[in-house]
């Protein structure tokens, strides 16, 4: 469990950041910036790997 705990916090951000960065969230100065869609996507990106990698059998 303690292997994946780094890569939840960053699901749960880059998520949030891809859906400001691309207009679904509105109500943030993020709505509709692509910068922050692309940081947003590499943040979900690290965190599904850190996750997948926790979760491997060794």
């Amino acid at each position: 469990m303690r292997k994946i705990l780094p890569g939840l916090p960053l699901i749960l951000i880059g998520g949030v950041w891809l859906l400001q960065g691309v207009g679904v969230l509105p109500g943030s100065f993020m709505t509709g910036q692509w910068f922050w869609a692309a940081v947003g996507a590499v943040c979900l990106a690290a965190g599904l790997a850190i996750v997948f990698r926790g979760l491997r059998p060794r």
